[in-house]
């Protein structure tokens, strides 16, 4: 022993090693964190996971978050076969080449609203069921390309401009023929739903409508000639410059989009030409107005209308502007004129009688124009008093030649009526002018009554008295 200590005794001790402390037992705590954190795991999945059994169609969605439940539900669609027996044999497409498409995220989404892990009262909910949308047009494509012998294609209507008639014309649309697209879209809409990723269907041969019909060509050619009908300059309601059609034609393109709309463009630079001719065309000086009126005022006829003057104002951007409306279909330009008021010179006339002077009289503006002697009825026979207007008038007639009558006079001239069968007339059987000779008419001579004649228009005021 070479090492020791003494002790009090005066032996010498060997010291015993000591004994090892007793270490903890950690192994449960070892073996519970990787089971602790998959339980945590697990209830952390179920927050963002749709439940067991979910299927949206013929999808199975259960497990998957929705974004993987979205990309699922899309590709199935995509990767769905159809195989088409048509007239010219089989052909197969998928959903992809029909452009068929569904709202995948949002199916999804609702799916893990209404459905989701940690719920489970949701699992293994009934199916949801899911309209599938196809692009008509793409479908139709990838069927004819996949067989052509089965396609006729359809032409589309047109619009033109015809010389001879001068209007635009429709050359109708003629319907085409290829494989019937809703029976493939039925048949893709069941294999989707039952979830067959492949199916077979049987699809005969449907007309196919050209993408431009007669009806879209009709209407725009309505819109055409309208324009044709009415284009030119206005001022106000009037169309004071008138485009031919021929012009307003050649003004104007058509160009259509090949699905029903028919675009219009017109010429600015072409129409720049008839907005130079304007000034001549609309400027003019105010007329003035010639009217004859009674003594109340009223116009009982007009000789010379009165027309405003106008002048036109700055053109600079009229042939622009008015190739904008053309496009919109709206022919009727309407121009900025200042104008000039006219004035109206008006002239009353009347015609007086006096049976007791045996004097006819004519009146303008209260002055004596012609005064007359003349000839009123005779007794039994005499001119009614009172106030009375011109009426008929007639160059010539025969008066008196008729049963009831005892008299006839043929050929009596410038005869304005104004009671009745009272008149003034001209007289070439007398010229006894002064002293009462008729049988109520109000003789003069024939000069005088055609002056007269001339004079007093209908509505002419005439007052009979004593």
């Amino acid at each position: 022993m070479t090492d020791g200590a003494n002790g009090t005794d005066g032996a010498t001790y060997a010291w015993a090693p000591p004994e090892p402390t007793k270490r903890k037992n950690r192994s449960g705590l070892w073996i519970g964190i990787p089971a602790g954190a998959t339980a945590v795991a697990l209830i952390a999945a179920s927050l963002v996971l749709i439940a067991p059994g979910a299927s949206v169609a013929g999808v199975q969605i259960g497990g998957l978050t929705a974004g993987a439940a979205a990309q699922a539900i899309s590709t199935r669609l995509a990767q769905t076969a159809i195989t088409v027996e048509s007239p010219a044999g089989e052909v197969t497409v998928t959903g992809a080449d029909l452009g068929a498409s569904v709202d995948a995220a949002a199916l999804a989404d609702k799916a893990f609203s209404e459905n989701p892990m940690w719920k489970p009262s949701s699992w293994f909910p009934q199916g949801t069921g899911v309209t599938v949308a196809v692009d008509q047009s793409a479908a139709a494509v990838a069927l004819r390309d996949r067989a052509p012998g089965t396609y006729r294609a359809p032409v589309d209507a047109t619009v033109a401009y015809d010389a001879g008639s001068q209007t635009y014309v429709t050359s109708p649309a003629e319907a085409g023929e290829g494989i019937d697209v809703a029976a493939v879209t039925a048949a893709l809409q069941s294999a989707f739903d039952s979830g067959t990723p492949a199916t077979t269907v049987d699809a005969a041969l449907v007309p196919v409508e050209a993408p431009v019909s007669t009806e879209e060509a009709d209407a725009a050619v309505a819109t055409l000639n309208g324009v044709l009908d009415t284009a030119g300059f206005y001022v106000g309601d009037e169309r004071t410059v008138t485009v031919d059609r021929a012009t307003a034609a050649s003004w104007l393109t058509v160009t259509p989009d090949g699905k029903g709309d028919f675009a219009i463009s017109a010429d600015t630079s072409a129409i720049e030409q008839a907005v130079a001719g304007l000034p001549g065309a609309v400027d003019r000086g105010a007329v003035n107005a010639d009217v004859i009126v009674d003594s109340g005022g009223e116009v009982i006829k007009t000789l010379t209308e009165g027309q405003t003057g106008r002048a036109l104002g700055d053109t600079a951007g009229v042939a622009a502007a008015f190739a904008a409306q053309l496009a919109d279909g709206n022919a009727k330009y309407s121009l900025a004129v200042s104008e000039t008021p006219f004035e109206t010179a008006k002239t009353e006339r009347r015609i007086d009688v006096n049976l007791s002077a045996q004097t006819v009289t004519l009146y303008e503006n209260g002055q004596v124009y012609r005064n007359w002697s003349m000839s009123s009825g005779k007794t039994g026979w005499e001119t009614h008093t009172g106030t009375y207007r011109i009426g008929w008038k007639t160059s010539m007639q025969d008066m008196g030649c008729a049963p009831g009558y005892d008299w006839c006079t043929k050929d009596v001239p410038w005869v304005a009526y104004f009671n009745g069968d009272e008149a003034f007339h001209g007289t070439y059987w007398h010229n006894n002018f002064g002293t009462p000779m008729s049988h109520g008419c109000v003789n003069l001579t024939v000069n005088n009554a055609k002056e007269l004649y001339d004079w007093a228009y209908k509505g002419t005021e005439v007052s009979v008295h004593y």
